[in-house]
């Protein structure tokens, strides 16, 4: 478990140092990088939980019910973790970096970037909520699964239309590359799918050490699926935001965020959508409404024309563990 969460850690340190450079030289804006590059590839660990339980289940022709149960959570986790403990810790981050922060506490993301984010994140998220409450009948989920896939097509092309300004001076050089040198595109290529290939593996061997770890005291798979397999592999994001938060590039850190909960309310949910029978029970339906309701409020705070605050983004910890202290009573009780 220690040596999956330092290859998670360091192999973030390498992703941001890469795509920050990769971006420059596709001539991407500092919103394009975060938003897209960024949050998609950190967003491919835990995106691999469901497609592995859920189509290998359905390639191997058995296991399908637990296999849904099981990438249902993480689907919804993930989004869920996002929009709460991620935006927490950008909070705590920005708090403790202050004193080396030219803004101090004041968080300065581009908000013509994170704003269409959460714009694009909240709809997509409602109709999976609701698509997992009521029940809908097959061909409209199929119909909710194209429409999501087409809301995630436009959000690409209009931030990458859109880009935004550089933020902040590129890396002087790629950290895996010898000398004091940026590297030929191949190596920063390398250096960047390598990243992801790293700590796709490293949540792999994280999410099967906790897996043995809640065999052995007994904590039930349900709150793996939905709670620590989305900890473990949303590390990445959180990392990297951390790191540009520390060097002033709040742009990259926010969209790093917002950019992946785009990701993960429309191409896992549609995976969810098309090959589950993606029926919310209380825990799944109560992650999706905290998500939907710390989205809400961060997209409040956003439209104010008064400065953003870190200590206002404390608060959507106080609903990660609210959560979580329901999840346990809750498969306490049977």
């Amino acid at each position: 478990m220690i040596l999956s969460l330092v290859a998670i850690l360091g192999a973030a340190v390498l992703f941001t140092n890469a795509v920050e450079i990769m971006g420059d030289r596709l001539q991407l804006g500092a919103g394009a990088v975060g938003s897209l590059l960024a949050a998609v590839g950190t967003a491919l660990p835990e995106t691999m939980i469901p497609i592995v339980a859920i189509l290998g289940a359905l390639l191997a022709g058995s296991g399908s019910a637990a296999a849904g149960e099981i990438g249902i959570g993480a689907i919804l986790g993930a989004p869920f973790l996002l929009a709460t403990l991620a935006l927490f810790i950008v909070g705590v981050a920005a708090l403790g970096y202050k004193g080396r922060r030219g803004t101090g506490s004041e968080i300065t993301a581009d908000r013509q970037t994170a704003i269409p984010d959460l714009v694009f994140f909240l709809p997509c998220i409602t109709l999976a909520a609701v698509a997992g409450v009521l029940p809908l009948p097959l061909l409209v989920k199929i119909l909710l699964a194209v429409a999501l896939l087409a809301a995630y097509v436009l959000y690409v092309v209009r931030t990458v239309k859109k880009g935004g300004e550089a933020e902040g001076d590129e890396p002087e050089s790629l950290i895996l590359w010898p000398g004091r040198s940026q590297g030929p595109t191949w190596a920063v290529a390398a250096q960047l799918i390598g990243t992801v290939v790293v700590m796709g593996f490293g949540a792999h061997l994280f999410v099967g050490a906790v897996e043995h770890l809640s065999t052995a005291v007994g904590i039930p798979a349900g709150i793996i699926a939905l709670v620590l397999a989305p900890l473990a592999t949303e590390l990445p994001e959180k990392f990297n935001s951390v790191i540009w938060l520390r060097d002033n590039k709040d742009t990259l850190a926010i969209g790093n965020i917002t950019g992946a909960m785009v990701f993960q309310s429309t191409i896992p949910v549609t995976i969810g959508l098309l090959f589950t029978p993606w029926q919310l029970d209380l825990l799944t339906s109560l992650a999706a409404l905290f998500a939907i309701l710390s989205s809400i409020i961060f997209l409040g705070f956003l439209l104010r024309k008064a400065p953003l605050k870190a200590f206002y983004m404390l608060g959507a910890g106080s609903l990660y563990i609210v959560f979580v202290v329901t999840a346990v009573v809750y498969f306490i009780r049977g």
